[in-house]
């Protein structure tokens, strides 16, 4: 028996399973309805029928052809035998699981309004008896006798409460949302950290209320660059002169850690640090890749299996990539390149950083300051992004909406990779729900499987990272992509979560409907 997946016609419709119970073709079909109370049922298919279509009360396309050929799309996939009980269960488990993280951040915004409480206290008692150290040592009386009762560290609980104390007082909209179970902690934090400069308090509570309707439906990885977006239009000062500041904070500090090891730690300008760390990614890709292919090179000399075996057993570099990074940073750092790793041609040293930075054109041509974007995360000051503009040998042109602001297209010199670029563009990250993984290290998907007729139009590809994509082909999960790249997805117990594409780094102008002053003026 083969089980199949279908495409239902309706997003909002639950997974089905189907089975083709002939050796030579779909003589009769079997499906399932996965939601509570659903059953299995099944109809018979003429015979001889290269591709057979059936459609049922909770069937509405059952699609399949020569039971074990191309048209068969996988055998026993994740979760496609479970029975409706055991859906049921999942269903029944995943509601439990949300309820709980649900009372656990509101505990937690509860805990965070004591600790709050007792910074208050301190403040206070300090401020009545005139205290010359401004209440310095009231707040360590405090974090001792908590911290004694709860068995932690006294220094920890004064940095717990000075943390409550900023969530609390300068953040108030954000521990209410959390408080009501409306953002988790970890919501709550993303939010905070970028927006923790913001001096206006009106400033910050427009920038939490909008945040907080965003985190409602996205996961903190996701809220926490859409944060940094939007904190910078709130931002008193310019993006240009915060950097020039913060420059002045670059450094590099060694930490201390058991076993023999420490840890090495460097904060710099967001465009060098990252470029370092997609530079060391590419080598530590390089080793990889010249391991496996010493491999292959073996199996190809004609020698027997076994010794190949054992060859590539013993050339293998059992490294894993964070592990290649580590090591290779410091060959560069201490040597001055990759010796302890590069080729007798020198390849690794030919490896060079690559980023993507998104720069409004406006800010481009130095109309404007909004903040160009480096590898859709994180904001950096035009001067660099005009810099890296002047240095680039080609630039990919993102059209967006005047007024929306939503990608209408991208284009560029070499039109057989736009379809690529402009999903690129439009998704930014694997979509997912939840998954922040950068489209640049993600698989562009057929949505409907271009061996079932999908076609390769933007309408129906998407970027989805490895373990996503795999997901989606071996598991009971389904996807549909919606109008302007909204992506459905529908779970093993039939709950669809929505997938919006991020929007695009740009600036958007209001439509203006007052008529020019000399409107029905006759001369």
């Amino acid at each position: 028996m083969v089980w199949q997946k279908f495409v239902p016609r309706s997003y909002g419709e639950p997974p089905f399973a189907a089975s083709c119970t002939s050796s030579g073709g779909c003589e009769r079909v079997t499906w399932e309805d996965f939601r509570p109370g659903g059953s299995r049922q099944s109809g018979r298919i003429p015979p001889g029928v290269p591709s057979c279509e059936f459609s049922g009360p909770f069937c509405p396309l059952i699609s399949c052809s020569n039971v074990g050929g191309p048209w068969c799309t996988g055998v026993m996939t994740a979760l496609m035998d479970a029975t409706v009980e055991q859906v049921g269960t999942l269903g029944a488990l995943t509601d439990s699981v949300v309820e709980i993280e649900r009372t656990i951040s509101q505990l937690q915004a509860a805990r965070d309004g004591m600790l709050a409480l007792g910074s208050r206290l301190a403040l206070e008692v300090a401020q009545q008896a005139e205290h010359p150290d401004y209440g310095d040592m009231a707040l360590r009386t405090v974090a001792a006798e908590m911290g004694a009762a709860l068995r932690v560290s006294d220094r920890t609980v004064q940095r717990r409460m000075a943390a409550a104390s900023f969530l609390v007082e300068q953040f108030p909209l954000v521990w209410a949302a959390q408080g009501a179970g409306r953002v988790s902690a970890s919501h709550a934090r993303v939010i905070i950290e970028a927006g923790e400069y913001l001096e206006d308090p009106v400033a910050r509570d427009a920038y939490s209320e909008q945040m907080i309707g965003f985190a409602e439906t996205e996961s903190p990885n996701r809220v926490g660059r859409m944060a940094r977006q939007v904190a910078e239009r709130f931002q008193p000062r310019s993006i240009e002169d915060r950097h020039q500041d913060a420059r002045d904070e670059r450094a590099v500090w060694v930490k201390e850690k058991a076993d023999g090891m420490a840890e090495f730690g460097l904060s710099g300008p967001a465009v060098l640090v990252h470029g370092a760390f997609e530079r060391l990614t590419g080598m530590a890709k390089q080793v990889q890749g010249a391991t496996r292919g010493d491999s292959d090179a073996l199996r190809a000399d004609g020698s027997s299996d076994d010794a190949n075996a054992a060859s590539e057993e013993a050339d293998r570099d059992s490294r894993t990539m964070d592990q290649l990074r580590c090591d290779l940073a410091l060959d560069l750092l201490l040597a001055g390149a990759p010796a302890g790793h590069d080729t007798p041609e020198g390849l690794l040293a030919g490896i060079t950083a690559h980023v993507a930075v998104t720069i409004p054109v406006t800010t481009l041509m130095g109309h404007d300051s909004t903040p160009a974007e480096l590898n859709g995360r994180t904001p950096i000051d035009p001067a660099t992004a005009r810099e890296l503009a002047g240095a680039a040998t080609g630039w990919d042109r993102i059209l967006t909406h005047p007024i929306t602001g939503a990608l209408l297209a991208v284009d560029r010199y070499r039109p057989s990779a736009h379809l690529k670029r402009h999903l690129k563009a439009r998704d930014q990250r694997c979509r997912f729900p939840t998954c922040g993984l950068p489209a640049r290290d993600c698989d562009i998907d057929h949505n409907h499987d271009a061996a079932l007729g999908g076609a390769t139009v933007e309408e129906n590809l998407g970027d989805f990272c490895r373990r996503h994509h795999v997901l989606k082909h071996h598991s009971p999960w389904h996807v549909e992509q919606l109008e302007a790249g909204v992506f459905a997805w529908t779970s093993p117990t039939g709950k669809v979560y929505l997938d919006r594409p991020p929007p695009q780094n740009t600036v958007t102008f209001t439509e203006d409907d007052t008529p020019p002053p000399f409107w029905g003026r006759r001369s």
